[in-house]
């Protein structure tokens, strides 16, 4: 496993040792989140790409020697990670680019990309000796780390707002978490999560705060690059909420950077949902810090008004060069709708909000056809089916007779 050479502040560039402060800068406070950095020059004497062509491990873990996991023997039997990555020429024709790749993040085993989180956190929560892990979430975050804690034996607390789609909710009860429904947004989720876990010492698993959950989420980058050769694609599409997804794909290509396994970084997109912006306006308006809103938008996942991740988030648009767009709740159950039908992946609201993106980029020429482009679909359509029922027709319902049916299916 890797030895964690320093955590970072992202806005102060203070540095800290491993285990000198717990989750955030003690300067900045909140908002000063780290970044975990590596040995690269002793890591490159033995992780190479000739050795990974060689593993026979396809899961997250086949990056173990870039993951802070201190002890092996933590990391819990899912299998996460690997997930595939599709080639759609359907789409790079009908929107006008070289290439469009669909990376289908719902294929892990809580269906959602924050499993390469989870993996993380519950294996850090077992390094520090901790049996009890919490977090706030609007769905995905919270039935991932259930899961995973359920796996380690780990107690799990979880503080989601009530207007959490019911299949998430039924998950988390499902793999037996304590279940707080808060009366409020995802803030006020957060906001009680974290003064219970200050109160009782609970390991916190809350991805803007604690900065080793990041390190699981860029394995989804590390994974893109790798299915494609080492050559990174022109740019990548992903949904963005409270920041920490984005930010992970920053971190994988940084650290690839770093390792000598690239030359160059993809330009960076991050798809908000324009009822939930806080990230998007502070980009398009060079605002040094964002500034909270209510959020108001179908996509649970990415309805996060008061994002804690911020600060990295707006690095990884900005030192990539890329960009940052805003999607209608109708755009988004559209894209529900186009990518299931073109590609066969189905992805929940938020899942496909990336891909909703990319397609609003497309139509408005921004989009080279010599682009390679990634799209990032980071949750199953299963976790919210009232929204699928939205995007679509209702069925035909009929007597079981031909003729009737006839009647129906011919007119």
């Amino acid at each position: 496993m890797a030895r964690v050479l320093m955590l970072k502040c992202v806005l102060c560039g203070r540095t800290y040792r491993e285990r000198e402060v717990d989750y955030t800068c003690p300067h900045c406070g909140m908002d000063g989140t780290l970044d975990v950095l590596y040995d690269y020059d002793e890591i490159k004497k033995h992780f190479t790409r000739e050795c990974l062509e060689k593993s026979r491990d396809f899961t997250q873990w086949r990056y173990r020697d870039i993951l802070p996991v201190n002890d092996e023997t933590n990391i819990q039997p899912l299998e996460v990670g690997f997930t595939p990555l599709y080639d759609s020429g359907v789409l790079a024709r009908e929107y006008g680019a070289k290439k469009v790749y669909i990376k289908d993040d719902g294929r892990n085993p809580t269906a959602s990309l924050k499993d390469r989180a989870s993996a993380v956190g519950v294996a850090r929560a077992l390094d520090y000796g901790k049996n009890t892990i919490a977090c706030s979430s609007t769905g995905n975050a919270a039935s991932s780390m259930a899961g995973f804690a359920a796996v380690a034996g780990l107690k799990s607390f979880i503080f989601v707002p009530e207007s959490a789609p019911e299949a998430k909710v039924a998950q988390l009860l499902i793999y037996g978490a304590t279940v707080v429904l808060v009366k409020g947004n995802y803030e006020d989720a957060f906001n009680l999560s974290t003064a219970a876990i200050y109160k009782f010492g609970w390991y916190n698993r809350n991805c803007g705060i604690n900065p080793y959950l990041v390190e699981g989420k860029k394995t989804c980058g590390l994974e893109i690059a790798e299915q494609l050769g080492w050559e990174a694609p022109d740019r990548i599409f992903i949904a963005v909420g409270d920041g920490c997804c984005i930010s992970g794909l920053y971190k994988a290509f940084y650290d690839l950077k770093a390792l000598g396994f690239i030359d160059r970084m993809p330009k960076l997109v991050g798809v908000q949902a324009a009822g939930s912006s806080p990230i998007y306006h502070a980009f398009k308006y060079h605002l040094p810090k964002v500034e909270f809103v209510k959020p108001d938008t179908l996509a649970d996942s990415i309805a996060v008004g008061a994002p804690r991740n911020w600060a990295k988030a707006l690095r990884a648009v900005r030192q990539t060069a890329g960009d940052m767009v805003t999607v209608t709740d109708e755009e988004i159950l559209e894209a529900m709708k186009e990518l299931a039908r073109k590609t066969g992946v189905f992805g929940e609201p938020a899942g496909v909000t990336g891909f909703a993106g990319f397609k609003k980029m497309a139509k408005e020429r921004y989009i080279g056809m010599d682009e390679r482009i990634a799209i990032v679909v980071t949750g199953n359509g299963l976790k919210d089916i009232a929204s699928a029922r939205k995007a679509v027709a209702k069925p035909i319902l009929v007597e079981p007779d031909i003729n009737e049916l006839l009647k129906r299916i011919c007119c």
